[in-house]
């Protein structure tokens, strides 16, 4: 009989910080760029050259942890972690260990057994490496120290999530959170956002925990997903067949679903830990730490209520677009432009969401401009043009951001109300369908649809569909 099991995960979420400046140097952290032009011999780890610590990685640092209720270390300290990589100039890396900047926080999250507290451990602050390339025929590897020294905070969970579906809950709640801050744009297909799975199963009642193997560096809740779901059923083969479950590092291969030995897990000790000589400990004064917690912005509760009580939207549809703090800035600049919130809500709930799960696209690659939605909802509400054409001239905007008028105007879309225009098409589609107007005479008010529909594609979707109706049942009367 086979044995029930349960699945033990904690995570390791690394996020680049949306500083203009690296942690420790002046060189901007700006995504891309040709490699190696965002360098200076602190982050490529000259001899000689000192560190700085950059103030605003400390202040966001501060946010995260106070808004997923940790306590402050208000006196905390550098570490290196020392090891060879050729990607890590300084053959170590400054992060925290001892004195972790925040401690002891939880994140909430809703599953299907009710609502559950995830543990945080730590909260800690750290640089990030640089990044190997390597080429198509594996004859080399180029490193690119762009990266080197962007500055991270690594959020390392307790070992409480169960499940795939609880580990997307909690990623989601972390991501949504640290937007709303500001503190990362947390985008994960950039890697500004990383997760590291620990996972190990054991048999259902046991309390001893089994052995936990790591994951690095997922970037995609679906592969999280499906990594997690892949790395526990592999355990389990193992603990069915007799065998033992190895404490090490593996790489997950999204294509093939299978996860790949990397290395032996290496423990704290391994890395020679000590702290950091050229950086003083950070003290972080009551006063200083009150004004992190009073400059924190409108978190998502509170926007979500205050959209139902300021602009008056149904609770479904303050829960949806407060979802992403992408959408929530895009309906509310459009907003302030309009004055139409529940149009706003609409275009982008139904339009804007079909577009994206078609495309499988993330929220956070939104780039059209809340003036130019803005100006399409004004086209519809002057009847410029009817709500068929203002989808196909949504499509545009979201893709290419065009300006709405000019699309309108250079592409002859106007809506037409040229009464004796109309009259002339739906008499001609008339006489082309006899089957249509006998059917209509026989009481069927399907065929008097189906001739406006006729004429609405005569005239590409241009004329007002409650006119064409009009007219149609008009001309029917008379025959």
């Amino acid at each position: 009989m086979r044995k029930e099991y349960e699945t033990v995960i904690g995570l390791e979420v690394h996020v680049e910080l949306a500083t203009k400046t690296k942690i420790f140097c002046a060189c901007p952290t700006k995504f891309g760029g040709a490699p190696n032009a965002h360098t200076c011999p602190v982050c490529t780890g000259m001899p000689g050259a000192l560190p700085v610590l950059n103030k605003q990685v400390v202040e966001y640092a501060l946010a995260v942890g106070l808004a997923v209720n940790c306590q402050v270390n208000q006196c905390c300290k550098f570490d290196r972690k020392n090891y060879f990589y050729p990607d890590n100039p300084q053959n170590y890396q400054i992060s925290q260990l001892y004195l972790p900047i925040c401690y002891d926080g939880f994140v909430e999250i809703n599953t299907e057994g009710g609502s559950k507290k995830i543990g945080i451990h730590e909260v800690h602050m750290e640089e990030d490496a640089g990044k190997l390339i390597h080429d198509e025929q594996g004859e080399r590897s180029l490193v690119d120290f762009n990266r080197s020294g962007v500055p991270l905070i690594e959020i390392v969970s307790e070992p409480d999530m169960r499940s795939a579906q609880e580990v997307i809950a909690y990623l989601e709640k972390l991501r949504m959170t640290i937007q709303y801050l500001g503190a990362s744009d947390c985008r994960l297909q950039e890697g500004s956002m990383r997760a590291d799975i620990n996972l190990s199963v054991r048999e259902a009642g046991a309390k001893e925990m089994g052995t936990r193997t790591e994951m690095k560096n997922l970037n995609s809740f679906k592969a999280i997903g499906r990594a997690i779901e892949g790395e526990r059923q592999r355990q389990i083969d193992i603990l069915e067949s007799g065998g033992k479950v190895v404490q090490e590092t593996r790489r997950w291969d999204d294509h093939q679903g299978i996860s790949i030995a990397m290395r032996s897990k290496e423990d704290a000790h391994d890395y020679r830990y000590f702290p950091d000589p050229d950086l003083p400990p950070v003290e972080i004064r009551d006063d200083w730490l009150e004004r992190i917690r009073q400059a924190r912005p409108e978190m998502r509760e509170e926007k979500r209520r205050r959209y139902q009580e300021e602009f008056g939207l149904p609770q479904y549809d303050a829960e949806i677009l407060t979802s992403w703090k992408k959408i929530a800035d895009v309906f509310e600049e459009t907003t302030a432009i309009c004055g139409r919130p529940k149009e706003v809500s609409n275009w982008l709930m139904v339009e804007g969401m079909r577009l994206l799960k078609e495309k499988d696209m993330d929220v956070e690659g939104l780039d059209f401009s809340p003036e130019n939605l803005a100006a399409l909802i004004r086209l519809v509400e002057k009847n410029v043009i009817n709500r068929t054409v203002a989808k196909a001239v949504f499509e545009e905007i979201f893709w290419s951001d065009v300006n709405p008028e000019t699309y309108v105007e250079e592409h002859g879309l106007k809506v037409v109300n040229d009464i004796d225009a109309l009259a002339r098409v739906i008499e001609k589609i008339i006489a082309e369908n006899p089957q249509s107007v006998r059917d209509f005479k026989k009481g069927k008010k399907k065929a008097a649809g189906f001739l406006v529909g006729q004429t609405m594609r005569a005239m590409e979707g241009k004329a007002e569909p409650g006119l064409v109706n009009q007219l149609v049942k008009e001309q029917l009367s008379l025959l």
